[in-house]
C-alpha cells in the first residue's frame, strides 16, 4: 500500500514463527505471491493466523512475540551503523519509525534473531536455499541454464555464477541482461556465464576458465543499473556499474577468428593403464 505524506501505516513484527515462514519472509517471490502461501506450499500446511489486538492485521498464531504498531510516512530518524551480511557496517542514514502499540507473546517466549558478519555466517544458508528453489523457475524463463551459484564470498546479491547451454553466438549476454531484469536479481553486481559442462560450485575451476577464457575488451560486459542499498562502492547510492564476464569457449561468429584449443583430457584407456601400475611401483 502507497500511503499519502503523514499518513499512519499499521505494522505487526512477528518474531520466532516456523522456520518456513521465517524464510519464507525472505524469498525473491515475484510480486503477487503471498508469503504465507508461499510458506504454507513448503511446510505442506497452511499457516494458522489470528487476528491482532490493536491493529488491523492478521500474524501467525505461533509465533513466540508480536510486535504491533504504526509507522509514519514522514516520520524519520538517524539510524546505525550496523553489522550486516556483507561483512561491513552498513552506513547510518534516516530511517522510518515503528511506534509500539501493544505486544504479545507466548509464555517464556524465545527470542530468535541470526548472527550476521564477515560471511559465511548464519544467515548464508537462508540464501543458499534460495538459489536451490528458484533455480527451477529460473530454467522455466532461460531453458538454456543449467545450473547457477551464488557464492558466499559475494554475499549473494554481488556475483552469480551461471553455466548455460550455448547454442548461438552471444547467448551469454543474453542470459546476463535477462538476469538483470529479473526482479532481486537487478540488485547483482556480477553475472560471469560458463558452458554446461562447468561446475559452476566449484569456484577453482570458474576460476581456471574465467581467468584462461576471456578477452578483457570482447568479453567484458559493463552496464549502468540498480544496486543493492547496502553496496558501499559504487559511488552513487542504489545505483552503478554492473560487470558481466562471458568465460565461455568463443565461436567464430563471435568474432574469435582464432583455432579455439581443446582441454587436456586423460583417455579412459590410459587411466586404467596408469591405475594398474601404481601397486608395481611401489606408489600404494
Amino acid at each position: 500500500m502507497k500511503a499519502a505524506g503523514g499518513q499512519r501505516i499499521e505494522a505487526a513484527v512477528a518474531i520466532g514463527t516456523d522456520p518456513a515462514l521465517t524464510y519464507a519472509a525472505t524469498a525473491p517471490l515475484p510480486r503477487d505471491i503471498d508469503e504465507m502461501v508461499f510458506a504454507g506450499f513448503l511446510r505442506h500446511k497452511s499457516v494458522e493466523l489470528v487476528k491482532c489486538r490493536t491493529v488491523d492485521l492478521e500474524v501467525p498464531a505461533h509465533a513466540e512475540i508480536i510486535l504491533e504498531g504504526y509507522v509514519d510516512t514522514e516520520e524519520k530518524r538517524w539510524e546505525g551503523p550496523f553489522g550486516d551480511h556483507t561483512g561491513y557496517y552498513s552506513l547510518a542514514d534516516d530511517y522510518p519509525v515503528f511506534h509500539i502499540t501493544c505486544i504479545t507473546h507466548r509464555k517464556d517466549p524465545i527470542y530468535f534473531a541470526t548472527v550476521v558478519g564477515k560471511p559465511p555466517m548464519e544467515d548464508c544458508y537462508l540464501a543458499k536455499a534460495s538459489e536451490r528453489i528458484f533455480l527451477p523457475l529460473l530454467q522455466q524463463m532461460m531453458p538454456e541454464i543449467v545450473d547457477l551459484h551464488m557464492p558466499f564470498e559475494g554475499v549473494f546479491h554481488n556475483c552469480v555464477i551461471v553455466s548455460i547451454k550455448k547454442s548461438y553466438p552471444m547467448q551469454a549476454r543474453k542470459v546476463m541482461h535477462a538476469l538483470w531484469g529479473m526482479g532481486q536479481m537487478m540488485n547483482v553486481k556480477m553475472i560471469i556465464v560458463v558452458d554446461a559442462h562447468v561446475d559452476v560450485q566449484d569456484m577453482r575451476e570458474v576460476s581456471w576458465r574465467v581467468f584462461n577464457n576471456i578477452d578483457a575488451k570482447q568479453d567484458l560486459e559493463m552496464v549502468t543499473g540498480p544496486l543493492d542499498v547496502l553496496d558501499h562502492s559504487s559511488p552513487m547510492p542504489k545505483w552503478g556499474t554492473k560487470l558481466g564476464i562471458d568465460a565461455t569457449r568463443k565461436w567464430p561468429e563471435e568474432g574469435h577468428a582464432r583455432e579455439w584449443p581443446d582441454e587436456i583430457e586423460m583417455s579412459e584407456d590410459i587411466k586404467r593403464l596408469v591405475d594398474a601400475k601404481w601397486s608395481s611401483l611401489g606408489l600404494v
